[in-house]
């Protein structure tokens, strides 16, 4: 059975979040109040709560890289993420790692792009042509 997650983080600024997430992201905005907001984040329920978010430091070693650690995430059929990509690109989203493929000709070979939401929140996007790589060793 697949599952859906829930993810709830806080924000600085939730009209900022709103322009991110919904207006540049495309992520459909659900319920909310004047402290908090869902966005359906890829068919996934992602919680903005007001708050300090949770300090990250570049810990995580991939291939030739340091990534922020903990981020979020979500892995995109190809088509997608190529979409996202030019949407992030068009909109002047400055990136931790631009666009790029990693592991190519490898197992689990794919697409990734890291960036911050407007309150500094680590968000890891990942392309695959075939989920089937997806848990490729």
């Amino acid at each position: 059975m697949k599952s859906l997650f829930h993810l709830a983080i806080h924000v600085t600024d939730l009209d900022a979040a709103r322009h991110f997430y919904g207006g540049i992201m495309g992520c459909a905005e659900g319920r909310s109040t004047d402290t908090w907001v869902d966005f359906d984040f890829f068919g996934h329920q992602l919680s903005l709560y007001l708050g300090t978010p949770f300090p990250t430091t570049r810990t995580g070693k991939v291939g030739d890289h340091m990534v922020m650690m903990p981020h979020l995430g979500v892995v995109l059929r190809l088509a997608d993420w190529l979409a996202l990509s030019d949407r992030m690109v068009s909109a002047g989203i400055p990136f931790d790692i631009p666009p790029q493929i990693r592991f190519e000709g490898q197992p689990g070979e794919q697409r990734t792009m890291f960036f911050f939401d407007p309150s500094g929140n680590p968000i890891e996007i990942k392309g695959f042509a075939d989920f089937d790589g997806l848990f490729a060793a």
